[in-house]
């Protein structure tokens, strides 16, 4: 039989010993336990929300990723998506509770497409492939942008409903590194992650707002106004029992195109799957909030009698307060049935129209922008002007929309095609961090045409498949020269028929 004193002192005691060595170890000394905490909250697509309510409030861990990229909007998801073709491991922060930005949550199912001097389309790259499904009809309806979207992000790690609490920044040669970044998931848990390279990609500056960097003045050069001024957002406007062929024929019976544009207004034209114009009948009608404004109806139509409607300007919305979005939203709402009836009664076709639902989110066409290390201009789009170091060969109409003090826009020109350089992508005095989409670095009468999705997703696109391959052979963004451009951009068109070289 035992003594009791002897087991207490030999086996109970040496016990509670080795517990509490366990105990106070730091979790980097269990780096398999450490990955686990932050693998947790991460999956690919839908909502955050599924973890166990007892980790609420725990610290992470830090994990590092070659590359992050703050938002779903699609044009971060083709750099990631290159990026992970690479080998490179990646990661989306989504501040939004579901993934795919102005394009699915916003539907912003009107697709402006840059053409060159000659008609000829400057689509290229993976976006094309969306062009040209749109273009034929194949990919009208939310469930094909759906189906598109979710394609391209399938297999890419996503955590949706974050928000991005702090950043850790470190000097670096004449310049700055982001090392780390601070989140807080819908659950409360925090987490801090490193990256090699940081990528902001949503339309609210949530990465790009806590970097102190300078801002490109904006739509107050055009207003005049003495304080940030920014282009009108959009709810998109969805009908049904749309009568396309009335439409249709009753532009057609008043042609020639002269007399249909003296009738209903500059720019107005219809075929059997777009129409555009009749600003002459839309602006006369009267919003009941002078927040709105009723503009040039851009249309799709998606067949079956259903059609979406690019034409609502809301002013002064502020997309980093979610109170601004919501409130513009239930405004547009409000006064979507009021639309619907003065359609009615005003374009052909729709005299039996109705409503057929509302978008989650707003059309997002512009907010702050900061300083990148080339600032496309104005000189550079008119002029097409090409760069050594081109991402992009962009185009379209330098076109800026109404703000409240102008209302119905400007428009500067119609350019034919030209290059977008690496540099308009990379953050001024970071050497690690990326912007893309609408926060291209380009000052506001270049962005009225630099802005829209094909050139900016090819850009991104070609970033993505850029940093993978020269990561590989040790070289980051910030090494490349001139010389090695033109090797980029020969296997870009040889292996990706990609061609941006000017």
């Amino acid at each position: 039989m035992i003594n009791k004193r002897k087991f207490v002192y030999f086996v109970l005691f040496p016990l509670l010993l080795v517990g509490l060595v366990v105990s106070l170890t730091p979790a980097s000394l269990f780096p398999e336990a450490a990955t686990a905490q932050v693998d947790a909250p991460v999956r690919t697509g839908g909502k955050a929300g599924t973890q166990d309510k007892q980790a609420q409030g725990k610290h992470t861990q830090s994990k590092h990723y070659d590359v992050v990229v703050i938002g779903s909007e699609i044009q971060g998801v083709l750099l990631a998506r290159e990026a992970q073709k690479q080998g490179l491991s990646v990661l989306i922060l989504d501040p939004r509770n579901k993934p795919g930005g102005e394009l699915i949550q916003g539907q912003m199912m009107f697709l402006d497409e840059p053409h060159d001097a000659k008609k000829r389309s400057l689509v290229q790259g993976e976006i094309k492939t969306l062009f040209d499904g749109y273009n034929s009809g194949k990919i009208r309806k939310e469930a094909d942008f759906n189906r598109y979207y979710n394609r391209l992000i399938k297999g890419i790690p996503v955590q949706s409903g974050i928000t991005v609490k702090s950043v850790a920044v470190a000097a670096s040669g004449g310049g700055k590194l982001l090392k780390s970044l601070t989140y807080q998931d819908l659950q409360g848990n925090i987490s801090t992650i490193e990256a090699g390279y940081w990528l902001e990609n949503t339309d609210f500056n949530a990465l790009t707002g806590k970097l102190n960097a300078k801002r490109i003045p904006g739509m107050e050069r055009i207003s005049k106004v003495g304080h940030p001024d920014y282009m009108a957002a959009t709810m998109m406007l969805k009908f049904k029992h749309v009568n396309w062929s009335k439409l249709h024929q009753a532009v057609l019976d008043d042609y020639p195109l002269t007399n249909v544009r003296d009738k209903y207004g500059g720019n107005t034209y219809v075929d059997w799957d777009f129409a555009t114009g009749f600003s002459n009948i839309t602006l006369k009608y009267k919003s009941r909030d002078p927040q709105l404004l009723l503009r040039g109806m851009n249309t799709s139509y998606q067949k079956g009698g259903e059609a979406i409607m690019n034409s609502l300007l809301i002013f002064d919305v502020n997309p980093s307060d979610p109170k601004s979005v919501q409130s513009a939203l239930d405004k547009a709402k409000a006064e979507a049935p009021y639309i619907l009836q003065f359609l009615r009664k005003n374009i052909p076709g729709f005299d039996r129209a109705e409503l057929n639902g509302f978008p989650e989110y707003l059309y997002i066409r512009d907010y702050n922008r900061f300083e990148t290390d080339y600032i496309l201009t104005f000189s550079d789009v008119m002029n097409s002007r090409m760069f050594w170091d081109n991402v992009s060969i962009g185009g379209y109409a330098l076109d800026l929309q109404g703000t409240r003090t102008v209302p119905k826009g400007i428009h500067l020109g119609q350019p034919d095609r030209y290059g977008i350089p690496l540099r308009s992508f990379e953050l001024k005095g970071y050497e690690n961090v990326l912007v893309t989409g609408k926060n291209i670095g380009a000052a506001i009468e270049a962005y009225g045409s630099a802005r829209i999705m094909p050139n900016t997703a090819l850009a991104a696109q070609t970033i993505g498949i850029i940093l993978g391959r020269e990561l590989k052979q040790g070289k980051r963004l910030h090494d490349l020269n001139q010389g090695d451009f033109k090797r980029i951009h020969q296997y870009l068109k040889k292996d990706y028929h990609i061609k941006v070289a000017g």
